[in-house]
């Protein structure tokens, strides 16, 4: 069929000349709106300029077909073949493109949005300054594609291979690249905020100056890519590897990296404001100064000098244990629930619920706290819903004056600024927790319970894995024949029995414990 022919029958009606081969035929400016094309034959074919939204080219083959500035908006080429084609500026907005084979095809500057290119082959396509906003480009081939400077806000690359692709200055905020394949892929000053690479594979990928605020990098792998400077603030790098990678100078404020694995990492003037230091693997990290200022304006740096480093970047969350001298009930739990429920309404500290074992003998409760300065003020009003409150509540008082004199006699402690924060956080403590016991309710209704009225005992851990116990009930562990008897001396002459023994651990201990702090130096 000529390409005569074919406008001739066009023009009056015919829309369906699938299978027709027009090879190399110059269709440039036609228009030919929603004419079926499937299972064509368009190659080396010029439609530069045509009109074929809303077209069906599904199984056509267009290898070397020059289709730039080409209208292909809601178009259908479904495992059609582009392979080298020209598609310049061509609009395929909402163009259906599964499993269509485009290797080394030409889109600078196409418009792709929200089209379906899910397992598309873009093999060294370019696909400069490229619109590619919601389009689906699940488990696409993208291995060494062009896409510098394109636009994939809001993009489903799920799986997508983009293996050494080049996305430099590239816009992808808000997409997802779960699982993706970005290995050696060049993403430096990319827009990667808010944007889901939770186990993605971005070994040796070059990220330096890239905006990856928010993202979920949950799982993700950056053995020995580059990071210099890119931003990850409040992001998500559970479990992240960071092996060799250079963080250097990278911004980290507020991110979460529980988990993390930084062996053999640099992390040398990386800003690390309201970040938690606990949980991380370090063994071989270089770091020679952070930033620790809100403003990461290096107004507040830490240096380091040999081991210090190591020191700084420990694998021990502080925790505060409770550990209760009975089972828990249904009771008791919903209880406890409710209790450290108001509790956090009024103690910001208490940011998330305690985790809870539980054995037929005893339960434990364990708390996790942002610093070491922490530990003393939450454990004082974590015990709150126990009758063993007022006791320990005396000896952590106790126990911070202790700290205070020996300090003040004999400077030892590395930090004047940490025992200043640990008397202010102290007595915010004390106050609320006056507060809470006048005007909550389920701190009563808890402290009732005979699980409650158990022995017990509260083990503080600091960031060096040191422990202190702040308080041990002197009946804890102990069990009668006689229940009753029990009952009468754990439950009812608890709190009279408890004051006689508030035995405090020795001043050396107490000292070594709070030595094991970690500080910040201004």
């Amino acid at each position: 069929m000529t390409v005569e022919e074919l406008l001739e029958q066009y023009a009056a009606g015919v829309l369906n000349f699938s299978g027709v081969d027009l090879a190399e035929a110059n269709l440039s400016g036609a228009k030919l709106t929603g004419v079926n094309l499937s299972d064509a034959n368009l190659s080396i074919v010029n439609l530069s300029g045509a009109n074929l939204s809303e077209a069906n080219l599904s199984n056509a083959k267009l290898n070397v077909a020059r289709l730039s500035g080409a209208n292909l908006c809601s178009a259908i080429l479904n495992n059609a073949s582009l392979n080298v084609a020209n598609l310049i500026r061509a609009d395929l907005g909402r163009a259906q493109l599964r499993g269509a084979t485009l290797i080394r095809a030409e889109l600078i500057r196409a418009d792709l949005s929200r089209a379906d290119l899910s397992e598309a082959d873009l093999t060294s396509a370019d696909l400069r300054e490229a619109t590619l906003r919601q389009a689906n480009l699940r488990h696409a081939n993208l291995s060494e594609a062009v896409l510098r400077g394109a636009f994939l806000t809001g993009a489903n690359l799920e799986m997508a291979n983009l293996n050494a692709s080049d996305l430099s200055r590239s816009d992808i905020s808000g997409a997802n690249l779960r699982d993706a394949e970005l290995r050696q892929a060049n993403l430096s000053h990319a827009n990667l905020s808010g944007a889901d690479l939770s186990g993605a594979n971005l070994r040796w990928a070059d990220l330096s100056g890239a905006n990856l605020r928010w993202a979920d990098l949950s799982g993700a792998k950056l053995s020995g890519a580059s990071l210099i400077g890119a931003d990850l603030s409040n992001a998500n790098l559970t479990n992240t590897i960071f092996i060799h990678a250079d963080l250097t100078q990278a911004k980290l404020i507020r991110a979460e990296w529980i988990g993390a694995d930084l062996t053999g990492a640099t992390l040398t003037g990386a800003k690390l404001y309201a970040t938690s230091r606990f949980g991380l693997k370090t063994e071989g990290m270089i770091c020679e100064w952070v930033d620790l200022s809100p403003a990461g304006d290096r107004s507040i740096i830490q240096k380091f000098h040999s081991e210090d480093s190591r020191d700084f970047f420990n694998e021990t969350p502080p925790t505060i244990r409770i550990i209760v001298d009975a089972p828990i009930e249904h009771e008791a739990n919903f209880a406890i629930a409710g209790a450290y429920y108001q509790i956090a309404q009024e103690y910001r500290g208490l940011k998330q619920p305690p985790s809870i074992e539980s054995s037929r003998r005893r339960t434990v409760f364990t708390f996790h706290v942002d610093s070491d300065e922490a530990l003393f003020p939450t454990a004082y009003i974590v015990i709150l819903p126990f009758l063993d409150a007022a006791s320990t509540q005396k000896n952590i008082s106790s126990l911070v004056e202790i700290i205070n004199s020996e300090v003040v006699a004999n400077q030892d402690l590395k930090s004047p600024q940490m025992l200043k924060q640990l008397n202010i956080l102290l007595d915010q403590a004390m106050s609320q927790a006056t507060t809470i016991k006048q005007m909550k309710k389920n701190i009563e209704v808890a402290a009732k319970l005979n699980f409650c009225k158990a022995p017990t005992q509260i083990v503080l851990t600091n960031s060096s894995a040191h422990t202190l116990m702040v308080y041990d009930h002197p009946n804890f562990g102990k069990r009668f024949i006689n229940r009753s008897a029990l009952n009468a001396l754990i439950y009812d002459d608890i709190a009279t029995e408890s004051t006689k023994y508030d035995i405090l651990p020795s001043l050396n201990m107490v000292m070594e414990f709070v030595k094991g702090f970690h500080y910040i130096s201004h």
